[in-house]
């Protein structure tokens, strides 16, 4: 272990039935120089309470990897969903990646601080996956880990998959969900993917509630003639309001997107506007304040060798149906778009950087397609058939060139499906990542 890497641990606590423990390391801002400039990480240890130490140590780690980028990881306060199934058989160490939750957190007043905005764009560089892997390895020496398992969820797909390509002799074994990242090839072919599956996603929703596809109209509408504001007091445009297509990403989340639309509107004297209840909670889905680094790095974690230069916004270009004046106006989703660090007041300041990063030609190669094609760890990954944020036909191209992963692919779950029945998911990804037969249909 580097000199340059510390390890503190924390606080433990035990809560109906749960065990957490805090672990702080100190790492390397840039892995290529474990002498530099470092940051400080944070993970929490989760198990069931009542354990004896040595019990407890006897269990092989899990390390988990959140989606994003630029979210933090779960804070549970019970052992349910997938939570459950992983500890009957793991510790499983919740990552708080750099730059999100307690590792270095990244907001625009501390990027300030890093100088132009140039050095702002080169400090938020080191925060993709392949750093976030040298991380994990870190963290793995650090505790004394000669090999654990690993499990991504979306953005924690990439993560599974840089390690795989950099450092496998890590790793027992690797679970992904909603997360086998394209190998190669421009962003924009991943944007093409997704707009036509959201779409596709949009018809069924309004096939579903087509009251809906009427108020969406009507919103959008009334928003290009009245001026309505969100709780931080910027105008609510028709392309922002169309970023609730998130909602589309998820099952539940479908029907949660109707009730919240059902509220839109209220009479007041003034005629019809939209209701404080309805503005108030838009903020959770179009604000970037709480997560900026999501923002400003989105499109790179699909970056290799070449600049994205706005990948999504230039596709766009090719779907007029998403057209904010379109007469049926279409909801987007997570794609990034210029015009947000002019509209969104948190990341107004880091609109400099985020030109830079979309201009940015040398990207690393994270991964290594030739270790990935003579892959000796077991490999288990659910494929979404209908996901809208990462497509099928790329992920089945990507299982296809990871020697020995098995694929689930299912119609039965959309990108949030550890959220919807996360403990099944966990237990079949398990089972199928040891057994010995051949890749799951």
């Amino acid at each position: 272990m580097s000199d340059a890497v510390t390890h503190r641990a924390g606080q433990v606590h035990e809560f109906r039935g749960l065990r957490t423990a805090d672990h702080v390391f100190t790492v390397p801002l840039r892995p290529a120089e474990p002498e530099g400039e470092t940051l400080e990480v944070f993970a929490r240890e989760y198990g069931p309470a009542g354990l004896s130490d040595e019990q407890r140590n006897e269990l092989p780690w899990l390390l988990f990897f959140q989606g994003g980028p630029g979210f933090p990881g779960n804070r549970w306060t019970s052992l349910s969903g997938w939570a459950k199934a992983a500890t009957e058989h793991f510790r499983v160490l919740m990552l708080d990646q750099r730059g999100t939750g307690l590792s270095s957190p990244v907001e625009a007043k501390t990027l300030a601080a890093r100088g132009d905005a140039a050095a702002q764009a080169e400090y938020l560089s080191h925060f993709r996956h392949d750093s976030i892997v040298a991380d994990a390895e870190a963290i793995r020496t650090a505790l004394g880990i000669d090999r654990w398992s690993i499990f991504g969820q979306s953005f924690g797909g990439w993560c599974s998959l840089a390690y795989l390509s950099l450092a496998p002799a890590a790793l027992r074994e690797v679970l992904i969900t909603g997360g086998l990242a394209p190998l190669h090839g421009s962003p924009d072919r991943v944007y093409r993917a997704t707009y036509s599956r959201m779409e596709a996603r949009n018809r069924e929703y309004f096939a579903w509630y087509p009251e809906d596809r009427v108020l969406v109209n009507r919103i959008a509408a009334h928003l290009r003639e009245v001026p309505e504001f969100l709780p931080r007091g910027e105008r609510l445009t028709v392309e922002r309001f169309q970023m609730l297509g998130m909602y589309l990403g998820g099952n539940t989340r479908v029907d949660s997107l109707h009730y919240l639309l059902e509220k839109a509107f209220i009479q007041t004297p003034e005629g019809e506007r939209l209701s404080d209840w309805f503005l108030a909670q838009l903020p959770a889905y179009l604000d970037f304040a709480a997560n900026p680094l999501y923002a400003a790095i989105h499109e790179s974690i699909y970056a290799q060798e070449a600049a994205t230069d706005w990948s999504s916004w230039r596709v766009l270009q090719e779907f007029p149906q998403f057209s904010p004046d379109a007469e049926d106006v279409l909801l987007t989703g997570e794609m990034i778009q210029p015009w947000l660090f002019d509209q969104d007041p948190s990341l107004r300041p880091l609109k400099e950087v985020a030109e830079l990063i979309a201009a940015k030609q040398d990207w690393p190669r994270v991964f290594d397609r030739d270790v990935l094609t003579t892959n000796t760890v077991p490999v288990a990954a659910a494929v979404y058939a209908d996901d809208v944020f990462v497509d099928r036909e790329l992920s089945l191209e990507t299982a296809s060139s990871v020697r020995g992963l098995k694929s689930w692919v299912t119609p039965d779950f959309h990108h949030d499906g550890i959220a919807d029945d996360g403990e099944a998911i966990f237990r079949r990804l398990l089972a199928m990542a040891r057994s010995g037969d051949g890749p799951a249909a």
